[in-house]
């Protein structure tokens, strides 16, 4: 076996463990496939002759390239810090193994990925590298241009952020939807106070690529625009649970045709997600 056949050897041998970090700190499987693909073009030109750990090297390599994906997504003003929506299973990726995508997106879970899509990038890299795959802060420093001390702090940041999320998303189910409710009581009968006071000052509203193109913004943030967005709409939509998260759904002639998405926190709406793609919606488990 020459040298190019062994290292793709190695390289196949890994790319399971690539993908799975690269889709959580992407939250795409489609980027994260592009994340991998880079990996193996960075190794194809380069001399790893004297790496003793290819697996390390290769873990080291695809975070960079996810970290470098992200501060690219956070600078483009047109898309949200943490990008769009995270993509469930039957998105595409994974070399095109249905049921590897399956397996990749259960694992994560839809509300994770969407608070992962909240934090900065050099937090979320930190975060998903030690808390989800053990990787030491030595090390972690080294791939996001910190100190070691500081790659804790980012991680702790990181963590609290998610565990706060976690404590709601396990908490009273019932509260969460009568807050959607009276949301969605207010949007309807315009009541733009009523609005404000159920909405966190810095509540996110993002929309999926087939929302922006019925003419929605990609992302809505502060509690007054959102609020705006929303004065006197909603007359077709109901609440409903989504696979587990409180949300509600936009139906005509009783199929879904948008649903959306909330992150509730300390009993305020902290973000809205706008899901209009049809393989998206179908992935949903939908209970009225």
């Amino acid at each position: 076996m020459n040298e190019v056949d062994w290292l793709a050897s190695r390289f196949e041998e890994n790319r399971a463990h690539l993908q799975a970090v690269a889709y959580r700190m992407l939250g795409s499987v489609s980027e994260a496939d592009d994340a991998v693909q880079e990996t193996w073009l960075r190794l194809s030109r380069s001399d790893t002759s004297d790496v003793e750990n290819l697996s390390g090297w290769l873990s080291t390599v695809a975070a960079r390239v996810c970290l470098d994906m992200l501060r690219s997504r956070a600078s483009r003003r047109e898309e949200p810090l943490g990008g769009p929506l995270p993509e469930p299973a039957g998105s595409g990726g994974t070399a095109g193994d249905p049921e590897g995508e399956a397996l990749l997106a259960d694992s994560v879970g839809m509300a994770l990925l969407v608070v992962l899509g909240t934090l900065a990038p050099a937090e979320r890299v930190a975060f998903v590298l030690h808390d989800m795959f053990g990787v030491p802060f030595d090390e972690v420093a080294g791939i996001v241009g910190r100190s070691p001390a500081a790659a804790r702090q980012l991680a702790s940041r990181a963590r609290r952020r998610v565990q706060g999320t976690d404590a709601v998303a396990s908490g009273d189910q019932n509260r969460q939807r009568e807050i959607v409710d009276a949301f969605l009581a207010a949007s309807r009968g315009g009541d733009f106070e009523a609005l404000l006071l159920l909405l966190d000052p810095d509540v996110v509203l993002r929309a999926d690529q087939a929302v922006v193109q019925m003419g929605a913004p990609a992302e809505v943030a502060g509690a007054t625009a959102v609020a705006g967005t929303f004065a006197g709409r909603a007359r077709a939509t109901r609440t409903a649970l989504l696979s587990g998260n409180p949300g509600a759904v936009w139906t005509q002639r009783g199929e879904p045709l948008m649903v959306f998405s909330f992150t509730i926190a300390g009993g305020k709406i902290t973000g809205i997600d706008m899901i209009a793609e049809p393989d998206r919606i179908g992935e949903l488990d939908i209970v009225y």
